[in-house]
C-alpha cells in the first residue's frame, strides 16, 4: 500500500509576487524545490484547486494544496556489501567511499554499488530519494561521502549544497 503526503499551507501577503516554486518550497521546507516543482507541473500540488506552472506568481492569501504519492525509489536492492562507517545519527551517515565502488546503479553496474549497500544497512533509505545519496565520487575516487538518511536531512543537505554553504574539498595523491 503506497502512503501518501497531504498537505496544505496559505500563501502570505509578504510573499505574494514570488513564484510558486519559490513560495512551495519556504512552505514545505522537508521537499525539495525540484520535488515540488514536479508536483507542481503535475498538478498534485495546486493553487486555490487549481494547477499553474512552477514560475508563475502568487498573490498571497491563497491555499496550496499537497497531495501526491510518496515515492519509492527504483526497484534497487540491498546487498550485504561492508561500509566504512566513519559517522552516524539518527540523519545521517558518513562514509569512506574506497575507490572502485559505483555509487549508483546504472547500465553494466545494476548491483555491487554503494546504493545497494546503504540500501542493506538502513533499509528505510527506500523511501528517501536517491537512497540518501546527495552528491557522488566517481567509481575510481576514494573519499567521504555524506548519505542523508531521511527526507527531512536530505532536504537539507541539497538545499546546503545548492546555496554552497558546505564545500567539498579534493586532494590528489
Amino acid at each position: 500500500m503506497s502512503e501518501r503526503i497531504r498537505l496544505s499551507a496559505e500563501v502570505s501577503p509578504q510573499q505574494g509576487g514570488q513564484r510558486l516554486d519559490q513560495v512551495a518550497a519556504q512552505l514545505f521546507p522537508d521537499h525539495s524545490r525540484s520535488r515540488l516543482q514536479n508536483w507542481i507541473k503535475s498538478g498534485e500540488l495546486t493553487v486555490d484547486g487549481r494547477t499553474l506552472r512552477p514560475r508563475d506568481a502568487v498573490f498571497g492569501g491563497e491555499e496550496l494544496v499537497l497531495d501526491a504519492e510518496r515515492e519509492v525509489q527504483g526497484d534497487w536492492q540491498a546487498e550485504a556489501i561492508a561500509l566504512d562507517i566513519v559517522y552516524e545519527d539518527d540523519a545521517l551517515l558518513v562514509i569512506n567511499k574506497p575507490a572502485g565502488l559505483v555509487v549508483h546503479p546504472a547500465a553494466g553496474h545494476h548491483d555491487g554499488t554503494l546504493l545497494n549497500a546503504l540500501l542493506h544497512h538502513a533499509p528505510t533509505l527506500k523511501t528517501v530519494p536517491r537512497a540518501g545519496i546527495v552528491h557522488r565520487l566517481d567509481k575510481d575516487t576514494t573519499g567521504l561521502m555524506v548519505v542523508a538518511k531521511t527526507l527531512e536531512s536530505q532536504t537539507v543537505l541539497v538545499n546546503q549544497m545548492q546555496a554552497r554553504t558546505v564545500s567539498r574539498e579534493y586532494e590528489c595523491v
